[in-house]
């Protein structure tokens, strides 16, 4: 768990959206920081993660500055009737460094000659930041329900810390368009179901 070190808050959900497609994940390129646009079927997929959570209510929408992510949220605000996202800068993608622009011939090809990955963010700093900008988010919306379209590393990332990194199972996808809960209780920020994150749920 990541802990608020201020006075606990009413329990707030956020609900964490990869952003839709883009050509490089049709191609299995590595984005990271490498600013790439939204497809036609990502415009698609946001338009339908908004019809998946409209049976809810929601207070705001908060999106990673990087165009997929932000046109995601634009795209979700307007058919939820939110207001227009606002930008966390801290909710950026990883930053891949020398991978990005590989597809994944590429990247084992670099991996395999190379000690280390220049300009690869640790795993650790993705936490960090990401972590932090949830919590300053759920204490503006104490009790609330908000929304947070961020990046699958940035996400993979915050479920690995959140369950000791004994989660997501191997093989479990974070698609484009995908929601995956977190709460905001007690002061610590936790994983919401689990258990889907195994791949054994119905």
């Amino acid at each position: 768990m990541t802990e608020l070190s201020r006075m606990p808050l009413a329990p707030v959900t956020i609900a964490l959206v990869r952003h839709g497609e883009t050509d490089w994940n049709r191609e299995r390129r590595i984005q990271g920081l490498t600013d790439i646009p939204l497809n036609d079927t990502g415009r698609r997929q946001a338009a339908e993660a908004a019809e998946a959570l409209r049976t809810e209510s929601w207070d705001a929408i908060y999106a990673s500055p990087l165009s997929r992510a932000a046109e995601t949220a634009s795209i979700m605000a307007e058919r939820l009737g939110l207001a227009a996202p606002v930008h966390v800068p801290e909710l950026v993608e990883r930053r891949h460094g020398a991978l990005e622009g590989l597809d994944p011939e590429g990247r084992a090809a670099l991996e395999a000659s190379a000690a280390t990955i220049e300009g690869l963010e640790p795993r650790s700093a993705v936490i960090e930041r990401s972590s932090a900008a949830l919590l300053a988010l759920a204490e503006r919306h104490s009790g609330g329900r908000v929304l947070a379209v961020a990046h699958g590393g940035v996400i993979h990332s915050l479920i690995l810390h959140l369950s000791d990194w004994t989660l997501p199972a191997p093989g479990y996808r974070i698609d484009n368009g995908s929601v995956h809960l977190v709460r905001v209780a007690d002061g610590a920020l936790e994983l919401v179901e689990p258990e889907r994150l195994t791949g054994t749920a119905d």
